[in-house]
């Protein structure tokens, strides 16, 4: 019986190239971008895996890479189902800053603090631990009962949105999740057992 989840945050996005913070901001995929979510469908696909259904945020370069992982793993008809519960973290006033400029602007300790602490949000916007509190349940109550019914699911999100996921199915902390470091275009495979614990993990990289 399959009780999979893959989770794969989204390919290089042009904000990412350039070093900004993106937040809820709508950049969409570089080329290298497009290239790593083909590559991760391919390696889903090598799995042998096909999906029943799949969620993503309402962010295109989230939509973007989940679509192109359907096409390559030959499902281009199935669609995602989008909400914003699943969106990346909110970086309020530092959206669009090059991190440098950010760093120049309030300083680089403050930055640090808010990049990498667990419950520190910085002005306007949202902290990791509040990006959790939206994630959380509707991962409890919309993700996690379809590969309890036995169901192959795909999530392609963002890095603290999947973030939070990952804390929750593995028992982090706050203080380990924020040590996570998630590469773009690379899918994160689960099995759960029947308690919804994790029976197995597998990172798809080259």
């Amino acid at each position: 019986m399959s009780r999979t989840l893959v989770l794969c945050r989204h390919g290089q996005s042009d904000w990412n190239l350039k070093n900004l913070f993106t937040g809820w901001r709508d950049p969409g995929l570089t080329e290298k971008g497009i290239a790593e979510a083909r590559v991760a469908g391919q390696r889903v696909k090598a799995l042998g895996l096909r999906f029943d259904v799949a969620f993503t945020s309402v962010l295109s370069r989230a939509q973007e890479t989940t679509r192109l992982m359907l096409e390559e793993v030959g499902q281009p008809a199935l669609q995602a189902i989008c909400d914003q519960a699943l969106n990346e973290r909110d970086y309020g006033e530092l959206s669009g800053l090059n991190k440098d400029e950010a760093r120049a602007k309030f300083g680089e300790e403050q930055v640090h603090i808010w990049r990498r602490s667990y419950d520190v949000p910085p002005p306007g916007g949202e902290s990791l631990k509040d990006t959790a509190a939206r994630v959380l349940p509707y991962y409890i109550h919309r993700i996690l009962p379809e590969p309890m019914k036995n169901q192959t699911v795909l999530v392609g999100a963002h890095g603290n949105s999947l973030r939070a996921l990952i804390m929750a199915m593995e028992g982090l902390t706050g203080d380990e999740i924020v040590k996570r470091e998630l590469d773009t275009g690379v899918p994160i495979v689960y099995e759960l057992n029947q308690d919804t614990t994790i029976a197995s993990k597998r990172e798809l990289r080259a």
